[in-house]
């Protein structure tokens, strides 16, 4: 049990952590970026969006980690990926909700500190995941999971979420 705690803190610690909060942190100090409400009616508007994206981002990640906790058998680590396909939950309506996830968290992060630097950053974290997750994880998923994770891709979108969630029968 400890093992697998440990496994599960040091793939948060090294990963969405790092993406999600330290460098965010170094950006703002580096910028000189500090929390405050907005001047104008549009700035606080923006604040108010940038909370409920982190919200959102809170809410996926958190769902997609349970998932792969307790159905995968495994972390969100590459190092340390789940040992069975997850296709539960926010992975029904999306193949990357961990990532969407994050992606709204860097995006409610720039809106509610109202900064240019942290867009810029979730704009960077959005494009690098644009390029590894078709090159390098899908390659992996098919490798390890074969036809059920074709089945999957051909039905569940990698970023922008389905209005319906899949089930494995709908063909």
């Amino acid at each position: 049990m400890k093992l697998k705690f440990a496994r599960h803190l040091l793939s948060f610690a090294l990963l969405p952590f790092t993406v999600a909060v330290l460098v965010p942190l170094w950006l703002a100090q580096s910028n000189n970026i500090s929390p405050g409400i907005g001047t104008t009616m549009a700035q606080v508007f923006a604040q108010v969006v940038g909370v409920l994206l982190l919200g959102i981002g809170l809410i996926l990640f958190a769902a997609s980690l349970k998932n792969f906790v307790t159905v995968g058998e495994g972390t969100l680590a590459p190092w340390d990926p789940p040992r069975r396909l997850v296709v539960r939950g926010p992975y029904r309506y999306v193949r990357n909700p961990m990532i969407s996830g994050v992606v709204f968290v860097l995006f409610g992060e720039a809106l509610v500190l109202l900064s240019r630097p942290h867009f810029v950053w979730a704009l960077i974290f959005l494009a690098v995941n644009f390029i590894y997750i078709p090159l390098l994880e899908e390659t992996g998923l098919r490798q390890r999971f074969g036809d059920s994770y074709v089945e999957y891709y051909r039905h569940v979108p990698r970023l922008i979420p389905r209005f319906r969630p899949w089930e494995p029968q709908d063909r």
